[in-house]
């Protein structure tokens, strides 16, 4: 039997572990690995994390949704058990920023554009048998005479704590996570995105064009476009802007990516190159044309 939903001030999320050395390396190593499996969460329709049995699908892996000041917005995460086990969760909710390079980084503090104190889960634990699939609830209500203005949130689904062993017999309690985000809209909210500074910058041995993007909007923002550039030597391409969130108030590098095709080579930008096109987002355009020099 399903119970009521409810509220989540205070809200704790993080696993407990031993206060050995150790043990704070490899939990750092693994808030770094949940936060991809949650990230992307940015990019892509479902989201899997997997940890030992831990094998967890959340879909939708983000939420952007409208709420209206004194009005319940309820949603559901459809959650699968993908381990050959059945699970068990916990489910919480949780604060969370971007760091530099674009990574999620949860926290159980109440951060200022946090929406918690106005969300409502059904339960904080639950079962799934393997392979079946569980409609979870929640709910966001801001409150009345709530002004404009976006804020955000994670729920996060946890799975019982479990031991690893490393190769030399260290034995150090772990548990798997998810991480879905969700923004809430309320009121006329909209980024407002501004190009502020260029550069090249090397990212994963790869030389890239990028731009500084201030968002001085009241909602976070997407870039968007297709944009276009001839090299020194010629080469003509194509580029679009990556797709991370600019949040509000922030200043975000954005690589601009070439296109191209799967099954061709990466072509090598010879510098400098001149970059020419529009920029997109949130139904508006800007012209854009920037020379970048190594």
């Amino acid at each position: 039997m399903e119970q009521g939903l409810m509220t989540c001030k205070d809200s704790s999320f993080i696993s407990k572990l031993t206060s050995t050395n150790m043990t704070k390396k490899v939990f750092k190593n693994q808030k770094m690995l949940f936060s991809w499996l949650a990230a992307t969460v940015l990019f892509f329709f479902n989201s899997l994390a997997h940890a030992n049995d831990f094998a967890v699908i959340a879909t939708p892996p983000r939420f952007e949704i409208t709420g209206k000041p004194n009005t319940v917005n309820r949603q559901v995460i459809e959650i699968t058990n993908a381990s050959t086990t059945p699970g068990k969760y916990s489910i919480k909710t949780a604060d969370w920023t971007l760091d530099e390079n674009g990574g999620t980084q949860f926290t159980e503090a109440l951060s200022p554009e946090s929406c918690r104190p106005w969300v409502a889960l059904e339960r904080l634990q639950i079962s799934v048998p393997s392979g079946a699939k569980y409609r979870y609830r929640f709910e966001v209500k801001p409150p009345a005479n709530t002004p404009a203005q976006e804020c955000r949130f994670a729920i996060m689904i946890s799975g019982d704590e479990q031991t690893a062993k490393t190769a030399d017999g260290l034995s150090f309690p772990f548990a798997g996570r998810l991480g879905i985000i969700v923004y809430v809209a309320v009121g006329d909210v909209k980024p407002n995105l501004e190009v502020v500074a260029s550069e090249v910058k090397t990212i994963e041995n790869v030389s890239k064009p990028v731009i500084s993007i201030r968002n001085t909007g009241n909602a976070h923002g997407r870039l968007a476009g297709f944009l276009s550039g001839t090299d020194a030597k010629g080469q003509k391409l194509e580029f679009s802007p990556s797709s991370l969130p600019i949040l509000v108030g922030e200043t975000r590098k954005i690589s601009l990516d070439i296109q191209q095709a799967e099954d061709k080579p990466l072509p090598t930008i010879h510098y400098p190159i001149t970059i020419r096109g529009n920029l997109e987002w949130d139904g508006k355009s800007t012209p854009f044309e920037q020379q970048f020099t190594q």
